[in-house]
Parts: structure tokens; C-alpha cells; sequence
């Protein structure tokens, strides 16, 4: 009788036991997945969002395989000591950012093979849909642009304008100004042959600026050929601003020449119809 009572004690500390256990697990799934977020963030804050319309599936993938494997680990601890620490649910989720292991932007390009290319694919993979993001987010913002020459400079002034108030000095700031000021500066011949200006103004302009000032690679004998070239090199230069910016963290800059819409006051909108009356 008494062992009976001691194996249904024993049987209800095994019941009592379980769910505990189940839960420790599951705890630290949930805090990977959190954490494993939060720290592939931290790790691509310099390149670009990873869950973008190209770069989201990869970026699941690496989050969740981060949560099941420190999952893993867990249970490797459940085996060996009958609880889960917490700590597992960070360790393991923190190599996102601190560990060299994952590949890091241009490392991706080495040539690995076995396990570490295994390791290294998901992280490959990521950041070439991110280039993809960046691409499509500069080319939308490119095309807008492209129809009119002063589109162009008008378009890098209104994104450096959200910009540059941020970075009011430093090596950011002077890189802005260098594109902004070299979009600006071939936009303006562009208008100048386009007006039918003369060669000698043309020229005198074109050695204004660093970026024109060479004669031999900017012929001012063929002024059609020449406003192409600089149109085309400002455009290029606007691409490469519009990447800078990007990877600076402004994503969600609205493309030019749209304009948000203007918020009229309650005082204005009766005026505007008492006038219509």
C-alpha cells in the first residue's frame, strides 16, 4: 500500500513536471524569435531593412532557424541539468550581431566550402534580396525623375533637404553636398545647351566645378552629345545618392515630384466655401 502511495507521488511530480518543462521551451522559442529580430535589425541597420519585399523570406528563415536552434540548445540543457535557463533564449540569438561567423556585406563574396558555406548561405542570400530592395526603391525614385533634366536637381534637393538636417557636419554631411552640389552643377549646362548657348559660356560654366573641370573628357565640340553625357552622369550620381540615403535609414522618403497632400484648417476650409457661395 505504501508503494502504491509513492508511485502515484511520484507519478504527480512527473505530471507536475512536464508542463513546466513544455513551457520552458517554449519560452525560450518565443524569446529567440524576439531577440533573433531584434539583433538581425541591429546587424543591417548600415545596409538596409531586412524584411523588404525581396529580402523577407530569408530573413524569417535566418530568425527562425536562430529560434530553433537555441531551442535545441535548451533541450541539450534539459538533458543534462532538468531546467531551462533563460540566458539560452540571448545567447544564442546575440551572434546575429556580435558573432563573425555570419558573413558581414562584402565578405559574402568569399568563396566557402562544406559546413561554412551551409552556415553562410542564408546570410548570402539575404543580403543580395536587400540589394534587390535597395534597387527597386532607387529605380521607382529614378524614373520619376528622369523624364525632365531639372527634375533631377530638383529631386536631389528635395531628398537632401530631409536629410541634411540630420547631419549637419561630419564626413555624411559632405558627401550630400558633394552629389547634390555635382547633380546640380551638370543639370544647369544641360540647360544652358539646351537654351542654345554659346560654346565659349558652355565652356567657361563646365570649368566652374571639380567634376567637369577635365577638357578631355568633357568635349564642349558636340553640344547635343555632351548635354546627353551630362544628363546621363547626373542621373547615375542621383542613384548613388538615392542608395547612400537609403542605407542611412530613410526608406520611406516619398518619391518627386509628389507632394503630400496640404492639411487645410477647420477656419480655412469655411472661408474657402463662404467664397464659393
Amino acid at each position: 500500500m505504501q508503494r502504491d502511495g509513492n508511485a502515484c507521488t511520484a507519478r504527480g511530480q512527473g505530471d507536475r513536471g512536464m508542463p513546466n518543462w513544455v513551457a520552458g521551451v517554449v519560452g525560450t522559442f518565443i524569446l529567440s524569435l524576439i531577440v533573433a529580430y531584434g539583433f538581425l535589425w541591429l546587424r543591417c541597420r548600415r545596409i538596409g531593412p531586412p524584411f523588404g519585399r525581396h529580402a523577407r523570406y530569408w530573413a524569417l528563415f535566418v530568425v527562425l532557424a536562430t529560434a530553433v536552434t537555441s531551442t535545441a540548445v535548451g533541450l541539450l540543457i534539459v538533458v543534462a541539468s532538468k531546467h531551462v535557463p533563460a540566458y539560452v533564449g540571448i545567447v544564442v540569438p546575440s551572434g546575429l550581431w556580435l558573432s563573425k561567423l555570419p558573413p558581414q556585406r562584402d565578405r559574402d563574396l568569399l568563396p566557402r566550402n562544406g559546413f561554412p558555406a551551409l552556415l553562410t548561405l542564408p546570410f548570402s542570400r539575404l543580403y543580395d534580396r536587400m540589394g534587390d530592395d535597395l534597387q527597386d526603391w532607387c529605380d521607382t525614385r529614378i524614373r520619376a525623375a528622369s523624364p525632365k533634366p531639372q527634375w533631377i536637381a530638383d529631386a536631389t534637393e528635395y531628398y537632401y533637404k530631409q536629410v541634411a538636417v540630420r547631419f549637419r557636419e561630419g564626413q555624411v554631411r559632405e558627401d550630400l553636398d558633394r552629389w547634390m552640389m555635382s547633380i546640380g552643377h551638370k543639370i544647369r549646362i544641360v540647360q544652358l545647351i539646351n537654351l542654345d548657348s554659346e560654346p565659349g559660356r558652355v565652356r567657361a560654366t563646365l570649368q566652374m566645378h571639380p567634376s567637369t573641370a577635365l577638357a578631355r573628357k568633357y568635349d564642349d565640340g558636340d553640344l547635343p552629345r555632351l548635354a546627353l553625357r551630362l544628363e546621363t552622369e547626373a542621373l547615375s550620381e542621383l542613384n548613388l545618392f538615392l542608395a547612400y540615403v537609403y542605407r542611412l535609414g530613410y526608406h520611406n522618403m516619398l518619391i518627386y515630384p509628389f507632394r503630400p497632400p496640404i492639411q487645410r484648417t477647420p477656419a480655412a476650409h469655411r472661408s474657402s466655401r463662404d467664397r464659393s457661395k
